[in-house]
């Protein structure tokens, strides 16, 4: 068995240590906490059996020690109160001393410069950065002008990401350009499309100015290209065989245009949940960030055909066009229905679909 395979008796080994320390720590348990309880300021006082002896304890909150001569008279008091604040009067300080400064136990100070009424010092405090905690999940940007905007900080890196929209909103381009974004980086990317040929592919990306083709001869990128037909028969080994073909290839981004077809494959809404459910969690398991693109409902131009992909999916845009009143001009616009992790607008802007691709007039309004 190789040093990777035998994780499994080294997870198990260390339960076994763990249980064992544990149950050594509890056998000690009665004897540690009564020396935790019955320790004062001075390192050479000793255990006293007498009962007496606990008379007073923590009755005076400058009065570690318990002396029963300086116990408080005042009935009401609440011994839990009192331990309370001689534990915390004798607990140890961050600087190195015990209460109110480094090496000495100041009654009037506290614990690290605190005072009788607990109000802090005007020391220094260490700041909270609300940045620095957003920043723990690595995220990217889509590579869309005025897009990337209307996403505090990016989408989380491996996301799975849906493009809904109706014929012509520019679904395949937003796939494209999304694609891009990395290749241009220097980084690989997979493009499995169920619709167009691969030719059509490059072809479509050259008229963007996205040099596809070249990308593909450095084998950062690969366009792979499904019959729909020989997809239905092959399911089930294509599912099987992509996340470890992707990772082998070691994208970084992956596309699939588009889901609805793979939808189409199947009659009984049970099926089709199934296996766009088993499907989009292989792509999850490739470790990739992934856009899936999907028709939307003739219906509702909000919802994909089947009302599936959305649901799967850690971020959703769509993409829709919108007509005035009047129906003197129709405008496309975009979108951000959710984002997992991330903050995002909630406006809907208007976008073109130009010669260099998709952009977002982030401080435009629809009309």
């Amino acid at each position: 068995m190789s040093g990777d395979d035998d994780w499994f008796e080294r997870a198990v080994g260390a339960d076994d240590a763990d249980d064992e320390a544990t149950e050594t720590a509890e056998s000690e348990t009665d004897t540690d906490d009564s020396d935790a309880e019955l320790s004062d300021d001075s390192a050479e006082s000793e255990f006293d059996p007498d009962p007496d002896a606990f008379d007073g304890f923590g009755s005076d909150a400058g009065n570690a020690g318990g002396d029963p001569e300086s116990a408080s008279d005042e009935e009401g008091d609440s011994p839990f109160e009192e331990d309370f604040a001689s534990a915390f009067q004798n607990a140890p300080d961050p600087e190195g001393g015990f209460g109110g400064g480094p090496g000495e136990a100041d009654p009037e100070a506290g614990f690290g410069g605190l005072g009788e009424m607990g109000a802090p010092d005007s020391g220094p405090t260490e700041s909270f950065d609300e940045g620095e905690f957003e920043s723990a999940i690595e995220r990217i940007h889509l590579g869309i002008e005025g897009l990337d905007d209307m996403i505090l900080g990016g989408v989380p890196k491996r996301s799975l990401i849906s493009v809904i929209g109706s014929a012509g909103t520019g679904k395949t381009t937003f796939g494209l350009q999304f694609l891009n974004r990395a290749l241009a980086d220097g980084k690989r990317g997979v493009y499995v499309t169920l619709e167009e040929s691969t030719d059509r592919i490059y072809d479509t990306a050259e008229e963007k100015g996205w040099s596809f083709a070249e990308y593909a001869e450095e084998e950062r990128l690969a366009i792979v290209h499904l019959d729909p037909v020989e997809m239905a028969n092959s399911l089930a080994s294509i599912r099987s065989d992509l996340p470890d073909l992707v990772k082998a290839f070691g994208a970084d981004r992956l596309v699939l245009d588009s889901v609805s077809l793979l939808e189409m494959m199947y009659d009984h809404p049970s099926d089709r949940r199934s296996e766009v459910y088993q499907f989009t969690r292989s792509l999850k398991e490739a470790g990739v960030t992934t856009l899936v693109t999907s028709e939307a409902s003739g219906e509702n131009p909000y919802s994909s055909r089947y009302g599936i992909i959305e649901y799967l999916a850690d971020a959703v845009f769509v993409l829709q066009y919108v007509r005035p009143s009047d129906f003197q001009e129709t405008r496309l616009a975009v979108e951000i229905q959710k984002i997992r992790d991330a903050n995002h607008s909630r406006e809907t802007k208007p976008y073109e679909i130009t010669n260099e691709g998709l952009s977002v007039y982030r401080q435009a309004n629809i009309f």
